[in-house]
């Protein structure tokens, strides 16, 4: 009878706990925040200044010792204190009390396929430090494919790439299961990298993560083109000390990311020659879905197509599909508690 009257009452919240940005899911209210996962903190206090997008404005902009970091690497907590905090700012930001004994809440959180116990238990022990009454988790791909309303609960195979910050995750599902994963830690970030590495070897010019990531969206592409684009690539000259501005173009960048691309092409090429033939022959008939703010870059899904030899479209609104996926299992626990990655947490369905 408690656990009815405190199902009834708490505001349950869905995370994408993500590397590059998070997204928070509240029961009956949809998706009511989307930041970037960085935190600013003082490092001579420790104090914690700013968390999500106030705390992305101050990168690259801080006196040395205000650092603006990222708690999550490839997907996975890499600081356990800031990371738990950073929930907390989540969970209290969209938990809005509307009486005085309102319970905390149930939060299922989205990670990376084929993470270790270790790292599924340091997601589990931040949530509940943060203020949450029990944890669930939900693997990202599978969430996707949920945000992507793909019949992940029935004898056939889906086909689903999400590209996030830090990873790539390649998954078949089929019967409310992973059938097949594959996790590389080649995303959105590594192509940043890519960016800003080509901008010093190619033009001796030191650019800022935030350049290189606005570069890649203005004018990044996984496949040629049909119109020749340019931006201004702004920094500092590292043979003059002085400022610099070189203008760039589509091809430079895709030649800049090329080999991360590929690397992703292969693992999703490798996911198709695993396959079992019965569920590729769905996977054919279905297609593949990519999902994740890296699926956004221009002509992906039209190299992924051309490579694999499979239909391949991007999923509507593909940055927020992983969070509305666990959204949809937060809204119906029980009929989807099946996809949940199984924890302590996890009763067994009555």
């Amino acid at each position: 009878m408690l656990n009815k009257l405190l199902h009834l009452f708490s505001e349950d919240i869905a995370i994408d706990l993500g590397t590059a940005n998070s997204e928070v899911y509240v029961r009956g209210r949809g998706i009511v925040i989307q930041e970037p996962s960085v935190v600013a903190i003082n490092q001579k206090t420790g104090q914690i200044l700013a968390i999500g997008l106030e705390a992305k404005k101050m990168v690259g902009r801080t006196p040395a010792h205000i650092v603006a970091t990222r708690p999550l690497r490839a997907g996975v907590i890499s600081d356990f204190e800031v990371t738990e905090q950073m929930l907390r700012y989540f969970i209290e930001k969209a938990h809005k009390r509307r009486w005085p004994l309102n319970p905390r809440p149930r939060i299922i959180i989205g990670i990376p396929s084929g993470v270790t116990e270790v790292e599924t238990k340091a997601v589990i022990d931040a949530g509940k430090s943060a203020g949450a009454r029990e944890v669930f988790l939900i693997e990202e791909p599978m969430a996707a494919a949920i945000g992507a309303r793909l019949p992940v609960q029935e004898a056939g195979g889906n086909f689903v790439v999400d590209i996030g910050g830090g990873t790539t995750e390649v998954a078949i599902i089929s019967l409310g299961g992973i059938v097949l994963a594959k996790s590389l830690r080649v995303a959105g970030d590594k192509l940043n990298e890519d960016i800003i590495q080509f901008a010093q070897e190619e033009y001796k010019l030191l650019i800022g993560e935030r350049t290189a990531e606005a570069i890649k969206i203005g004018i990044g592409s996984a496949y040629p083109l049909k119109d020749k684009r340019e931006l201004p690539m702004r920094g500092r000259n590292l043979v003059t000390g002085l400022p610099e501005e070189i203008m760039v173009s589509d091809e430079d960048i895709r030649r800049a990311m090329e080999k991360s691309v590929k690397q992703i092409i292969a693992e999703i090429k490798t996911a198709v020659e695993e396959t079992p033939p019965e569920l590729l022959a769905d996977v054919m008939a279905q297609g593949i879905h990519l999902s994740g703010g890296g699926s956004l870059l221009r002509g992906l899904d039209i190299l992924v197509a051309k490579e694999t030899k499979i239909p391949t479209k991007m999923i509507e609104d593909p940055m927020t599909a992983v969070v509305r996926g666990a959204g949809q299992v937060l809204e119906n626990l029980d009929e989807l508690q099946e996809v949940l990655v199984e924890t302590e947490e996890l009763e067994p369905p009555r």
